[in-house]
């Protein structure tokens, strides 16, 4: 794999945190904490891997402009600027999450849990539907 290949891996690793993430909030809803427990931790290791080969690939390649394609491309930041903005945002509510799962502070684990899981799902989501927009479907 070479460095430009790296989008391919980003949109994969995105993919994978989101099926991750669905699986451990059924998991926790069927009362499965242990299994919840893993996939969630496997979420934080897989979007951990993904934002580490995705910052390297943006410090050794420009960003990559969409093409002007009319109201296609009003769609595309639509989509691309709350996905990077709710990026930002989701980091430290990942951690802060984790962090009171850690802690055994169950309460406030599921308080914030429900403001992280959505956003989360989203950034993971919307993050593959940027990559085949930008890299392969208006191409």
């Amino acid at each position: 794999m070479q460095l430009q290949d790296l989008p391919s891996l980003n949109a994969s690793l995105n993919a994978v945190s989101a099926a991750l993430l669905l699986s451990g909030f059924v998991a926790i809803k069927r009362g499965n904490k242990e299994l919840h427990k893993k996939l969630m931790i496997s979420a934080l290791l897989v979007s951990a891997a993904f934002l580490t080969s995705y910052l390297i690939y943006h410090f050794n390649f420009p960003t990559k402009k969409f093409p002007d394609l009319g109201w296609i491309k009003t769609v595309y930041y639509l989509i691309l600027f709350p996905h990077i903005i709710l990026a930002v945002v989701m980091v430290p509510m990942i951690l802060k999450t984790f962090w009171h799962a850690f802690r055994g502070e169950w309460e406030k684990h599921k308080k914030i849990a429900r403001l992280t899981f959505p956003i989360w799902m989203y950034v993971s989501v919307t993050g593959v539907i940027v990559y085949f927009m930008l890299y392969h479907w208006f191409v």
